[in-house]
């Protein structure tokens, strides 16, 4: 299931790109990310770059150039392609010999290309986009201190229903709203009934809400009427991203019931630009989430020997804000949680296999996300709704400002990164969005 840990990780690789040897860089020569860019400010085709420290490697140059010939035909104008869908299309196998070339291009011992300046477009100057197109997309709810937390807050006898431990729970997302990170986000109106209220109104949300997730984008898919087994789920997955659900809390409030989110989640969701691949992370690969005693065991087929020793991935994940009144005076963005991929209750790959498991197919570039992730600790939660209670307990910002829900004005910023002994530090990269007024 885990990818090999071979020569591409080693921790003491350094790169010609020089800001890719920095400590605290997201991207070292052992990350090597795919995104889709082009020249800010510019109408120029998208294009598919790859993360090397404050740079961007233009994959499509590199292929005009000569610098991919050895790959086959049909993996370069896989990275010539104007986004990653075709590449993704190609499996694990395709996605690994890329690694392995640009990793050996792109140390420091190897030889300058002399088109160096022509391949490289620094970050700052670049327009980040989606990185694929984004079919389908599919909303899990996998994390059980998140799933029994906003369940005490609705029904305090009864937080978690019976279903939770036995199935991985999820919505049906809607992908075209699904925008890359910076996007500003308006707050949406919708139905909203008061507890006190007669009847609904329709407004702007009160209660809006940021979500940290984990997104995973499939690369090879399956065929309509095939389920993927849970010991070749991974080979589906080609890497994940950071995912902001936007929520209007109050309107869900009011729509949820009987099927679920609708308008509440469908007006945006933001993914960060940079898709961290499987390869990448196998250094960071841990035990699935310890059920407690008298939790029944997955059913046969979410079970494996291999996804109970190696399913969940140690991914540290932060929640940062800053308002306006913060950028005014130039603070530092506050840290409001810092919670652990690691402690989700079901893996990527048991989200993955029983999302087919009833022969749904999966498409290359199709966005499963995990749902929030959360922590035991009110400094590990996900969302503000778990955070203030449902706004009772609001978290007070460095200015003395604070926050039930967020306030137009607010940015959101999310951070991802891996850390362990002996391997280089893996990042995300961010995940922006501001909050625009309804209008």
């Amino acid at each position: 299931m885990s990818r090999p840990i071979d020569t591409t990780h080693d921790p003491n690789l350094r790169s010609w790109v020089e800001s890719a040897n920095h400590k605290d860089t997201d991207f070292p020569i052992q990350n090597l990310p795919f995104g889709v860019f082009r020249p800010r400010s510019s109408a120029e085709p998208s294009r598919i770059g790859v993360a090397i420290g404050d740079q961007i490697l233009d994959l499509s140059l590199c292929c005009q150039l000569g610098l991919l010939q050895e790959l086959p035909e049909q993996l370069q104008a896989a990275c010539a392609a104007p986004n990653l869908n075709q590449l993704m299309a190609m499996g694990r196998e395709a996605t690994s010999m890329l690694r392995r070339h640009l990793s050996q291009m792109l140390r420091s011992q190897e030889q300058i290309p002399p088109s160096a300046d022509e391949i490289l477009v620094p970050m700052s100057e670049a327009e980040l986009l989606l990185p694929a197109h984004i079919r389908d997309y599919t909303d899990f709810y996998a994390s059980i201190f998140h799933a029994t937390n906003v369940g005490k807050l609705f029904r305090p006898d009864n937080p978690l229903l019976p279903n939770y431990k036995y199935v991985p729970i999820a919505y049906h997302g809607r992908a075209s709203s699904i925008v890359p990170s910076d996007t500003a986000i308006k707050r949406p109106k919708g139905q909203i009934k008061k507890p006190e209220a007669p009847a609904p109104s329709f407004q702007p949300t009160q209660m809006l809400d940021y979500e940290l997730e984990v997104g995973f984008l499939i690369g090879a898919g399956n065929e309509l009427g095939l389920p993927i087994p849970i010991d070749y789920a991974e080979e589906h997955v080609f890497g994940l991203c950071l995912v902001n659900d936007w929520s209007a809390r109050d309107i869900q409030a009011w729509e949820y019931q009987p099927l679920g989110p609708f308008l509440a989640k469908s007006f945006a969701t933001t993914i960060s630009p940079w898709v961290v691949t499987m390869e990448a992370l196998a250094p960071f690969r841990c035990p699935a989430f310890e059920r407690a005693e008298g939790d029944p065991l997955p059913l046969p087929y979410l079970s494996s020997s291999d996804n109970a020793k190696f399913g969940a991935i140690a991914i540290t994940l932060e929640v940062l804000l800053c308002s306006v009144q913060m950028r005014t005076a130039r603070m530092e963005p506050f840290l409001l949680s810092r919670g652990s991929f690691q402690q989700m209750y079901w893996t990527v790959a048991q989200m993955l296999t029983h999302h087919s498991s009833n022969g749904c197919n999966l498409s290359p570039g199709d966005l499963l996300a995990s749902g929030t992730v959360s922590g035991t600790e009110k400094t590990s939660q996900g969302c503000l709704l778990e955070m203030t209670q449902r706004g009772v307990q609001p978290v007070k910002l460095p200015t003395g400002e604070i926050r039930s829900f967020l306030l137009d004005g607010d940015e959101v910023i999310l951070r991802g990164y891996c850390e362990k002994d002996g391997y280089a530090r893996i990042g995300f990269g961010e995940c922006r969005g501001v909050v625009l007024s309804a209008g």
